[in-house]
């Protein structure tokens, strides 16, 4: 069955998207066939994966309002079993179109519907905020994954989201589960770090994943290069880091 995963937090700069876009390629370098679906208007995502926003391409945008075209929105990546259903500014007017709709949080999962069944994983990257685009996402997926930043605030901005999470499985997605948290720009050197992750573990349990994203200078490159950072630099500590994540992700 394919597994749809929604990656949020309301604050920026944790590693969402990164996580996101590396998260995927190293489960399709496994042979799994991973989409991406890129929900926030900044693009990132796309821009990460060599899609420039405002181009030709189909978007979440049309995928949104004109779901009869779901065939001209997913497209290649630099890899073979990770396509990518990329963003753009359009995206910015789409909670406003939204507002007026009936059922307006359940828009991206019919609209993703028949498209998912190819896949064996979905991510869907959110915005940096708890709007109604973040609403969709949570609502079309199974899992929240929560990409936590091993900074003093990071913790602090976690409970609005999981107040969210809480009010999304009790009055719009009762299957959403709680599918981890994932620890980004760790550093062994620094005790914040460590108390960071201890604060996780004790909040979380066994919620919080084994594998750490370290700071890697070859994982903040990738992105310019419009590559993951395993086709980037495969040998990388941010690739192996990944690759370890979706390991224990399929384990």
């Amino acid at each position: 069955m394919t597994q749809v995963i929604a990656l949020a937090n309301q604050k920026g700069g944790v590693g969402k998207t990164t996580t996101a876009i590396n998260l995927a390629a190293s489960l399709a370098v496994m042979e799994k066939n991973v989409l991406i679906v890129d929900c926030d208007p900044q693009a990132n995502a796309s821009s990460g994966l060599s899609i420039t926003p405002g181009s030709s391409h189909g978007t979440v945008y049309q995928l949104l309002f004109q779901p009869e075209q779901k065939e001209a929105v997913i497209h290649d990546s630099a890899l073979e079993y990770l396509k990518v259903i990329p963003s753009c500014q359009d995206l910015v007017a789409s909670e406003l179109e939204l507002v007026e709709k009936i059922g307006r949080e359940y828009y991206l999962r019919e609209a993703l519907r028949d498209v998912i069944k190819r896949f064996d994983y979905v991510f869907l990257d959110c915005p940096p905020s708890l709007g109604l685009l973040t609403i969709n996402s949570l609502c079309a997926a199974d899992a929240l994954l929560i990409p936590l930043q091993c900074e003093y605030y990071a913790l602090e901005g976690i409970a609005h989201l999981l107040q969210t999470y809480e009010l999304v499985q009790k009055r719009l997605n009762a299957s959403l589960q709680l599918g981890g948290v994932v620890l980004t720009m760790y550093d062994r050197r620094n005790k914040l770090s460590g108390q960071i992750e201890q604060e996780a573990k004790r909040h979380f349990s066994n919620k919080v994943f084994n594998s750490l994203i370290p700071r890697n200078v070859r994982l903040s490159e990738a992105p310019s290069h419009g590559l993951p950072v395993i086709c980037y630099d495969y040998r990388s500590k941010g690739s192996q880091a990944y690759l370890d994540l979706a390991r224990e992700l399929i384990g």
